[in-house]
């Protein structure tokens, strides 16, 4: 060390904003601002400020501009391609991230980045101060000396003078030689021809003093012991000119007259108000948590608690009123019938709605206050708390009441469990992760923990936080009230307060409202009542299923260490591989990212097509998962009150609207193959019904006929031909009724892969075909349906024009890679935009028939027309259970009514049946 001082550090800004760029997953926020870089860049700044905390520093970035380099060389960088738009992008936020950490940012010039690192290095050590440059240049090699040393961050590589003769077999003061004799393709110094990095490095380690002491005797160089030595005079002295100009070209100035000093390179303290702003904008949420906690190092919390408060209050100006006696809650219940809205969530036991138990109500009419009524808090020394049925029945006429709104988080749930103490919640249902999921289906989760983080900017009390992690958890009536009703007040409040937040932006965008108040609001209770309803099992059959699957499993074992030639266990990874690739050689296709064959899903099936080992254990996993998830776990999952299984759908998960279902998840029962039609047959109605199955004919290409407007798919549709008929007899140019079973099973993988958008080669591998014969396929395709050609263009076109796409009815799907540099990344943004106002219409469609149905089969007032349940809703397909005497007049009237679920340009058909069981039913 120079002295005690700690060492100046400077940091090239610009090298790592392009390495961040190239090696870090890309990162997109909500609204498709790329961030990747930025983070990485940001990441390392954090690390060397935290293992530098008391050092001056700079971050350095290339100004615009040329240099006294351009001049010298008129082809200086020139073959540098442009920064690319994702990387631009991301310059002035990192920037502004930089200036915000207090970290003094240097961009001068007429100078590179390198010339003032340089040069304030060598005013560090004049100064007797050591200096770390942190950078992944292997330029700045040159300028290491006993007093500057070089940091890579990205690679935790540092390197002192020894590093340097070491790494590169050149002592530092050779770097400038040996950068002028090979040249550097990157910057187009042009260096020496023929002259590469072996030959350079041979040429300095044999002739003592560089490239002068080279040029000063050329004869000596055919002396040394290297390949081509002999040779290499001639094209030495051919070049000797641009040697030198390579030499001034490579060497880094250390004499910039700077505007900047090493006393303007102190850290200032962090703008936490603007560092706030910023990771809120660019969805650092991590970072920001950190920060609201007063946990990001080096950032002070800040002295006033209301200092980054947005307004409608804050957690700690709120109000929490614990209500413990009749007088408070009689209070509360007067200004809630005065309310003709109201924020509520329950507090309760469990997750699962079927088995809660209601331990306390919070409530909140206007953000900054609220209440929590516990009522089954039973820990020891628990203060006396009101009568649960009787708070339940004082409240149940205002939940009940369909003129008076209620607010909620994932309201669902609580319907649900209300529902088990007999309050049946009516009114306009407000739920704030819905109204998150309408904005955007992407950009977040949509828990409240995250939604606070996001829009309100703040970090809310974790349930682990209070009631502990993993077998010892407590559940909530354990809690005691000093941490219980912050919780419970916290959570409406901040619901409240994301509400009046995310209203006003789905109403300022398109036709989101619409979505939210025509399909996904409405859906609440018609789901509450479908997952409570659930449905009956065949558990005899389902063992006996489980039986059958794991003697198949046992033969296909078999079959699979016949092939292989010895036993191994087909669910390692590695032993696979190992028997694939190294005994049975068969080629590797794709590595792990830590470099070893791939044994994963998508590369059997490949392998499967060519190679009998992969086939049979693809089959193998495909059996065990049914096994597994299914016929084993099916009858764990019978609810011992009902007998029935009820399982979970959920509105805010999938981005193109669809819903999805866990525990268990009846969206992924494989309906082709004999082995998932058994487990169907285990889906029986309750004695004296009869399970109905009504199901969307097609749909998504008929709204591919309908956004198309396709001449020849409207025909087709209106005239009620076969679609993939009529598509092969267009395809393979032959008479519909001379269409095959193979051409007609070739034209359905054309029809459904266009729309998934499906390459030629993947076509060419689904029908087993050459690539070639593929694209002769997809091309007269499109000439048969021009209009889906011109459709598809469009969306294209429109999509990376406005970042999103949308359905027939305004739901959006935001496509942030949609402009990406990365083709691959932009491709399959492409293919999304093209598959999802397709597929987010058939879910709004269906969506739609649900919440009429429902509404048909539970009138609010007078009978039902039919005895009939929703019990089951899979992708295009609704189920029903109905009375056996009603089951026929059924079909028809339920046909009718999904049918006129939406008008498109062509009909909408659906094909309904009656069974003992789901399969029956199909």
């Amino acid at each position: 060390m120079a002295d005690t001082q700690p060492p100046i550090v400077l940091v090239d800004g610009s090298s790592y904003l392009y390495r961040a760029f190239h090696a870090l997953p890309a990162l997109t926020t909500s609204n498709g601002q790329p961030t990747g870089a930025v983070k990485g860049v940001l990441n390392m700044l954090k690390s060397l400020i935290k293992q530098y905390p008391d050092s001056p520093m700079a971050v350095v970035f290339d100004a615009k501009g040329k240099t006294f380099r351009d001049e010298l060389f008129e082809q200086y960088k020139a073959h540098r391609p442009p920064m690319p738009d994702d990387l631009r992008s991301q310059v002035e936020p990192l920037h502004r991230c930089i200036r915000a950490l207090g970290v003094p940012l240097l961009c001068i010039e007429g100078v590179e980045a390198d010339d003032v690192i340089g040069t304030l290095a060598r005013h560090a050590t004049e100064a007797g101060r050591d200096a770390v440059i942190s950078t992944g240049d292997k330029d700045m090699a040159q300028l290491v000396n006993r007093h500057i040393t070089l940091v890579n961050t990205m690679k935790g590589e540092t390197l002192d003078v020894d590093g340097v003769t070491e790494k590169f077999g050149l002592p530092p003061e050779r770097i400038i030689d040996f950068l002028a004799l090979m040249g550097d393709k990157v910057d187009n110094i042009p260096g020496v021809p023929g002259v590469g990095e072996k030959t350079a490095l041979g040429l300095l380690q044999g002739i003592d003093g560089g490239l002068d002491a080279i040029y000063a005797d050329l004869e000596a160089v055919k002396s040394l012991s290297f390949r081509g030595a002999k040779t290499l005079p001639k094209k030495l002295e051919a070049n000797r000119e641009q040697a030198f100009l390579s030499y001034q070209l490579a060497t880094i100035k250390t004499d910039c007259d700077l505007p900047v000093g090493l006393d303007d390179l102190d850290i200032a303290h962090p703008d936490r108000e603007a560092l706030v702003a910023l990771y809120r904008e660019l969805e650092f949420r991590n970072w920001l948590a950190e920060l609201l906690e007063g946990r990001d190092e080096g950032v002070d919390a800040p002295a006033d608690d209301d200092a980054d408060v947005p307004a409608g209050g804050a957690a700690s100006s709120r109000r929490d009123h614990s209500v413990l006696t009749q007088e408070a809650f009689d209070a509360w219940l007067e200004r809630l019938n005065a309310a003709k809205a109201f924020c509520f969530d329950l507090e309760t036991t469990s997750l699962n709605y079927m088995e809660a138990e209601i331990v306390g109500v919070g409530l909140a009419l206007e953000p900054g206050e609220a209440a929590y009524v516990p009522l089954a808090h039973d820990y020891l020394d628990a203060p006396e708390q009101l009568d649960r049925n009787a708070v339940l029945a004082a409240l149940k006429p205002l939940l009940e009441d369909p003129e008076r709104g209620k607010i909620g988080q994932n309201l669902k749930y609580d319907i649900s469990v209300l529902a088990r103490y007999d309050i049946h919640v009516a009114g306009a249902l407000t739920d704030t992760m819905l109204e998150s999921y309408v904005l955007n289906s992407t950009a977040t989760r949509h828990d409240m923990d995250s939604l606070a983080l996001k829009y309100l900017g703040e970090t809310t009390i974790t349930f682990e936080s209070i009631a502990g992690k993993g077998a010892r958890q407590l559940t909530f009536n354990q809690i005691a009230l000093e941490q219980a009703v912050p919780y419970a007040c916290e959570d409406v409040d901040i619901t409240l307060r994301l509400h009046r937040e995310l209203r006003p932006r789905i109403e300022a965008e398109g036709r989101l409202a619409e979505v939210l108040d025509t399909l996904e609001r409405p859906m609440i209770p018609v789901l509450s009542r479908m997952e409570r309803t659930g449905v009956a099992l065949d558990v005899s059959r389902l063992h006996a299923q489980s039986k059958e699957l794991e003697g198949r499993i046992r033969d296909i074992e078999q079959d699979a260490f016949e092939i292989a030639g010895r036993e191994f266990n087909l669910g390692s990874p590695k032993q696979l591989g190992e028997i694939l690739f190294d005994e049975l050689k068969i080629p590797v296709i794709k590595k792990t990212p830590k470099g070893a064959p791939s044994t994963a899903e998508a590369v059997l099936e490949e392998l499967a097509l060519d190679y009998p080992l992969p086939k049979v254990i693809m089959e193998h996993r495909g059996l065990s998962k049914l096994k597994s998830t299914y016929t084993d776990k099916l009858p764990q999952l019978i609810n011992a009150t009902t007998g029935r299984i009820h399982t979970s759908y959920h509105q805010a998960v999938t981005a193109t609207g669809r819903l999805s279902s866990s525990d268990p998840n009846l969206q992924n029962i494989p309906i082709r193959t004999e082995e998932g039609r058994k487990i169907r047959q285990a889906f029986i109605a309750r004695p004296g019904c009869r399970l109905v199955a009504a199901d969307y004919s097609q749909i998504e290409l008929r709204i591919m006929a309908h956004l198309s407007e396709d001449q020849g798919l409207l025909e087709a549709f209106a005239e009620e031909r076969d679609i993939h008929t009529a598509t092969a007899a267009e395809v393979f140019g032959i008479a519909p009724d001379k269409v095959s079973g193979e051409q007609r099973r070739s034209a359905k993988a054309i029809n459904f892969g266009l729309i998934y958008g499906m390459s030629a080669w993947g076509l060419s591998r689904q029908l087993h075909i050459e690539p070639g014969q593929a694209q002769t396929y997809i091309d007269r395709y499109f000439d048969r349906y021009p209009g889906v050609a011109r459709f598809m263009n469009d969306i294209r076109a429109r999509a990376a024009d406005e970042g999103h796409v949308e359905t027939v009815f305004g739901r959006r799907l935001y496509l942030p890679e949609i402009n990406a540099q990365n083709r691959a990344r932009r491709q399959a943004a492409e293919r999304t935009a093209i598959n999802a106002p397709m597929q987010g219409t058939a879910a709004d469609i269906i969506k739609r028939a649900m919440i009429d149905v429902d509404a048909w089969l539970n009138p609010r007032d007078g009978e039902a027309e039919f005895d009939a349940w929703m019990v089951m809703q899979v992708h295009d397909e609704l189920v029903f259970e109905v009375r056996d005497a009603q089951a026929e007049d059924f079909l028809g009237a339920v046909r009718r009514r999904m049918e006129a679920a939406a008008e498109l340009k062509v009909p909408l058909v659906v094909e309904a049946h009656a069974g003992a069981n789901w399969d029956e039913a199909h």
